[in-house]
């Protein structure tokens, strides 16, 4: 392809650079998509797909290289190493819109590579990597129903911003990414600050005005490049094995899906015995050469497929026509819901438990100190520390099943970041509560919306902490199934109505407004009117759930607890950092050794004091405020004699600040020699009689009121 260079010029000025045929003449499809001085490569490339697989082996990586940036890694290998936590969330939004958008029958193999090769401090890169990865795809020539684009939307000071910059999605009320297509809306992803249902859905819409230009541009763009997207029909399942599975355990599958009583577990033993009795057993018994055991015997998941199709139609038409779900409930009804708090040791700063249907989230909160904050220097985003900290688990055995161990995967990732965001716009400020807060939730048993799960029994977590939230949050995860022109949109969906259903919704927020939310569709697209109903309909699932667990803990207890550490901060003058830090950082260990205390000291001179015990903490802060106290004409210490000369005696006062007594101020008497009255190591009570010409330090005995030698004495031994 020869090289081809546009500028996209859209909703109210706004530009974005594409340039394709230059970069990757190997890959299938390949753009670099530039905004403001941030650029990112995006390529799409096809390969035959393995034989056997039954899903689309679909492929999302995005790359930060730090030359983006023009930094150079750390670590001894001066190279990047495993992606840091924003790439593999970057990848997550790249994959969520556009895996719904290729043909459900594709198994060929593809990757969707992203790599930032620029980063200003403006730009964001990930919509535009989103946006790229549909333009590559359409270049690819892919089976595809885009084109897709991404726009982010901000509020700042009551107004919408498309696409805002790094230091106004900070300082605004909003952060949330919309992807869309022709046919609507598929997918969004926000954190709010407590924002009214109203303005999201107003937000929503108005990102999707935006979409619909970039998605006119990439249509211009492959018609200018003379590229014909087609999507070829998929293959007929073979009717016959339809037919035999609908006629053997159609109406044994209803009666199952009717069972109200049933749990996930029964509820899916009995579907698999029925597949296995009246499916399976009857086609062995068939003759070798029937049609029907010909197609089975060339395709092991010929029936496993069929028979699963059967089931979501039956559910789907189930809760269309009747209005009925698996387990009985209405369509806004949520599944009964319990809570505790203090279920582990004090030695555990703060749990708690939440249990929703048959998904229970255990929740365990830690408060550490500002050294504990997460360093993010490795990837390319302007903050670079994070002082709360939000991680989820999610161990086979909560769904019955036995597999390996393995680290976080993206899954676990993508949901601890949900329901961070979800808990940040209620933490209280940092010069409050100068503690780093670490969440982690554990699943015990997932049958759905384990995530907002965790966003409930976290809010239980940290007020059982005694962390003064402003707000309890509350979740929940609406769901949808659509057939032609019906919609139905569920409240708190359980596994099968995810699996089988089109939408997965998850609302997080208080009682004033929404602070996290996340949307991804298997179908492509959604319209406004159906996103704004489950908008507002989740609202009533949350404020019920958020009532539910206020009957357990409505406030933040009002103590930490006993061994929560306890932190002070206080500030210093900068120039005195070096002072208390000491050479080699011999005073500041010495104040750690004598008061057990932990102290961190920032560049700006604020210094943190962590100690279990609170008098020990008071210690330690009481050393540092004398260590740096300015000295004043006047002012009486008791110090220790540290060298004699002459003349008179020089006297540490404060750690590493000393002064010189006269030999005639050493008395009220005549003194001949200095040694008559005092020896090195002495301790003794002096007074700042002034500074000289070159600031330093003149001392006294004389003229110390009784008083004044007490005091000082006695703050010597504090």
């Amino acid at each position: 392809m020869e090289e081809y260079n546009k500028s996209i010029s859209f909703f109210e000025g706004r530009d974005i650079k594409i340039q394709v045929g230059l970069l990757a003449p190997q890959a299938g499809g390949s753009v670099l998509i530039q905004a403001g001085e941030t650029a990112v490569f995006v390529t799409a490339t096809r390969t035959k797909g393995r034989e056997g697989i039954d899903f689309l082996p679909l492929t999302v990586d995005y790359e930060e290289r730090l030359y983006a940036a023009g930094r150079i890694p750390g670590g001894f290998l001066r190279r990047e190493g495993r992606p840091p936590e924003r790439a593999t969330l970057t990848s997550r939004l790249i994959d969520r819109p556009l895996r719904p958008l290729f043909p459900s029958w594709l198994r060929d193999e593809l990757q969707i590579v992203a790599t930032t090769l620029s980063m200003d401090e403006e730009v964001p890169p990930d919509v535009l990597a989103v946006t790229g990865a549909s333009v590559a795809t359409l270049i690819a020539q892919i089976p595809f129903y885009g084109p897709m684009a991404a726009v982010r939307v901000g509020l700042v000071n009551d107004e919408f911003i498309i696409n805002p910059t790094f230091r106004e999605i900070e300082n605004g009320d909003l952060d949330l990414v919309v992807a869309g297509t022709p046919d609507g809306i598929v997918m969004v992803e926000a954190g709010a600050n407590q924002l009214p249902e109203q303005d999201i859905i107003e937000a929503i819409e108005f990102g999707y005005e935006a979409i619909l230009e970039l998605i006119q541009a990439q249509k211009d763009l492959i018609q200018e490049l003379g590229i014909e997207i087609k999507v070829e029909n998929k293959e007929e399942d073979n009717p016959a094995v339809v037919n035999f599975i609908q006629e053997k355990a159609g109406e044994e599958i209803k009666k199952i899906l009717c069972h109200f009583d049933y749990d996930k577990k029964t509820r899916d033993e009995a579907l698999d015995n029925i597949q296995a009795t009246l499916v399976v057993e009857p086609i062995k018994a068939l003759a070798d050469d029937d049609e029907i055991k010909v197609a089975v015997s060339e395709n092991s998941k010929l029936v496993g497929n069929l028979f699963k199709q059967l089931t979501k139609k039956l559910m789907r038409r189930q809760i269309i026509d009747d209005g009925v779900r698996v387990d009985g409930r209405k369509l806004d009804q949520v599944r009964p819901i319990s809570s505790r708090v203090g279920l582990l040791p004090a030695r555990v700063h703060g749990s708690g438990l939440f249990q929703r249907g048959l998904t229970q989230v255990l929740s365990i909160a830690t408060l550490g100190t500002s050294g504990d904050a997460q360093d993010l220097a490795d990837d390319l985003h302007p903050d670079f520390e994070k002082r709360y900290l939000h991680h989820y688990n999610f161990p086979p055995y909560s769904v019955g099943e036995t597999k390996p161990l393995r680290p976080p995967g993206r899954r676990e990732i993508g949901h601890g970041a949900l329901a961070e965001r979800a808990i940040t716009p209620v933490l209280p400020p940092q010069e409050d509560f100068p503690y780093v807060i670490r969440v982690v939730s554990e699943v015990l048993s997932s049958n759905g919306s384990t995530s907002m799960g965790s966003v409930c029994g976290s809010t239980l977590a940290l007020m059982d902490a005694g962390v003064p939230i402003t707000k309890p949050v509350s979740g929940a995860a609406m769901g949808l199934i659509k057939e032609g022109e019906e919609v139905r949109i569920l409240t708190d969906i359980q596994g099968i109505e995810d699996f089988l259903g089109d939408m997965d919704f998850k609302v997080a927020g208080t009682d004033s407004g929404i602070t996290a939310l996340q949307m991804d569709m298997k179908i492509t697209g959604l319209k406004m009117e159906t996103i704004a109903d489950a908008v507002k309909q989740a609202r009533e699932a949350r404020l019920h759930i958020l009532g539910e667990m206020m009957k357990t803990i409505n406030t933040p207890r009002k103590e930490l607890s006993t061994y929560a550490p306890r932190l002070m901060t206080m500030k210093i003058d900068p120039d005195m950092i070096g002072l208390v830090i000491g050479p080699g950082g011999k005073t500041i260990k010495g104040i750690t050794e004598q008061t057990g205390s932990k102290i961190d000291i920032a560049d700006d001179g604020t210094v943190t004091i962590c100690a279990v015990q609170a008098e020990r903490g008071q210690q330690a802060k009481r050393i540092i405020q004398t260590m740096t106290r300015k000295l004043n004409e006047g002012d009486v210490y008791l110090g220790r004699v540290s060298r004699i000369i002459d003349i008179g005696a020089f006297v540490e006062v404060l750690p590493g600040k000393e002064g010189m007594i006269h030999i005639s101020q050493l008395a009220e008497h005549r003194v001949g020699k200095v040694e008559d009255e005092v020896t090195i190591g002495d301790e003794i009570v002096v007074k700042i009689r002034g500074f000289d010409q070159k600031g330093r330090l003149n001392l006294t005995r004389l003229g110390i009121h009784p008083e004044q030698a007490a005091i000082a004495r006695q703050e010597s031994q504090i």
